[in-house]
């Protein structure tokens, strides 16, 4: 609509001074005939007498008899010099000498110094009533009343063109609305699968668009499948490897009842707890991603009240404060499934680690929502921030392998463009702060 009205309004303003010099040529056009007839009124009433030039009292056109200054007229002869002027023109003083130079008429616009403009006509007579006679018949109209009348015009224009865009836009935008009504459909249909509450696009579109919706649908149809076969897949992977790792564990158990074998046992067991940590790991990495057409909107509090709750029973002994500052409502466009995830590994780490306050608050920014976890622990030194964020390690372990929530919490984090940073908390501890963008 905003390209629509700008080209309108263009063409409006290269079309106006186009109809402006049309109006201006037509009515000096119109001029030019109008002082020709003056002149012929003229030259019927001349007459040559003893080779006199006589002119009646009272002429037949009254304009030439009244001394409002609005025609003039003049006769000169062929030497130029002034022989009858009109009653109108005893108040002008024009310099204006005609060239008899065989020409027949001509149609000009000339200025005086006093900065008046007339429009000029001049016509040369060499035969009057059959007499032989050489004179030119001129008459004069003055600028004033020209400008004047197409100032009107002018203003006409602009309150034609400006009604006439006025109806345009509205008859654009009645246009384009119902031109686009279609896209409007299509657009809600969108927003409906990415909300969940429908499956697939209608078929109820024009044909220029059943060719875009039948792509659309044939890819939700093929995603949902992928998604289906790939978590699939990795169930039976993970029950698969469950079998084998609990074969593996009740030989690492045979082994530790025998001293001799008893570092070997503790190495196998170390081994064993690491691999499926890694596979719990990799299987919680690959299932939880984003998927690429539905947007997910999950009530943040209930949320985080179900895992505070649980985290309640277990840190029971620590009497753990937690304060949350959320407004209300407030939804996260996050899976609940990587939701729950990532705030569980949070949480714990807030629950682990705190003396006796945990707090989560939610602020909307203009790029989206921020996520914030604080604890009133020990906190983390600056110097190992970097390393915890970039690879996911806590720092009471010393084993590779160890700290798997956090890298499983960046993955997520990644997986929906957001974004995780480590500060210091206003409460003394560690403040992990989620920025999630909001499409």
């Amino acid at each position: 609509m905003l390209a629509a009205t700008l080209l309108a309004v263009l063409f409006m303003l290269a079309l106006l001074p186009a109809m402006q010099g049309a109006f201006s040529l037509a009515l000096q056009d119109a001029i030019e005939q109008r002082l020709a007839s003056d002149v012929t009124t003229l030259i019927s009433a001349a007459r040559v007498e003893n080779n006199r030039l006589q002119m009646p009292a009272q002429l037949p056109d009254e304009r030439f008899n009244l001394a409002d200054g609005r025609l003039l007229g003049y006769i000169y002869n062929r030497e130029g010099r002034l022989v009858w002027r009109s009653k109108d023109t005893l108040e002008e003083n024009i310099n204006y000498t005609p060239r008899y130079d065989g020409h027949g008429n001509e149609f000009a616009r000339i200025r005086e110094a006093n900065g008046q403009e007339f429009f000029v006509y001049d016509v040369e007579v060499k035969l009057l009533g059959g007499k032989s006679a050489a004179f030119s018949f001129v008459a004069l109209q003055p600028l004033r009343d020209y400008e004047t009348t197409l100032e009107g015009l002018r203003e006409n224009l602009y309150l034609g063109f400006g009604a006439a865009l006025l109806v345009l836009l509205a008859l654009l935008w009645i246009g384009l609305t119902w031109g686009l009504q279609a896209l409007r459909r299509l657009s809600q249909e969108l927003d409906e699968i990415e909300s969940g509450t429908r499956e697939s696009l209608s078929e109820q579109h024009p044909s220029e668009l059943l060719r875009l919706t039948g792509s659309l649908n044939r890819l939700l149809y093929s995603e949902r499948d992928q998604r289906s076969r790939y978590r699939d897949s990795l169930d039976d992977l993970a029950h698969s490897l469950k079998t084998p790792l609990t074969v593996l564990q009740g030989v690492s158990e045979d082994m530790a009842l025998r001293p001799a074998d008893r570092d070997q046992a503790w190495v196998l067991q170390s081994q064993i707890e690491r691999m499926s940590q890694q596979i719990g790991y990799q299987l919680q990495r690959a299932s939880l991603r984003k998927s690429g057409l539905v947007r997910h909107q999950v009530r943040l509090r209930p949320v985080l009240q179900s895992l505070c709750d649980t985290l309640d029973k277990v840190y029971r002994d620590k009497q753990v404060r937690v304060t949350l500052d959320l407004p209300e409502p407030c939804h996260v466009p996050i899976e609940q499934g990587a939701l729950l995830e990532m705030l569980g590994n949070l949480l714990e780490n807030a629950y682990r680690l705190c003396l006796g306050e945990v707090r989560v608050s939610v602020r909307e920014t203009l790029g989206g929502i921020e996520l914030c976890v604080e604890d009133d622990g020990p906190g983390v030194p600056p110097d190992q921030r970097a390393r915890i964020l970039q690879r996911g390690e806590r720092l009471d372990r010393q084993h590779p392998g160890q700290g798997i929530g956090l890298a499983v919490v960046k993955d997520i984090i990644e997986s929906y463009s957001a974004k995780l940073t480590l500060d210091d908390s206003p409460l003394g501890g560690a403040a992990f702060r989620i920025k999630i963008p909001v499409v």
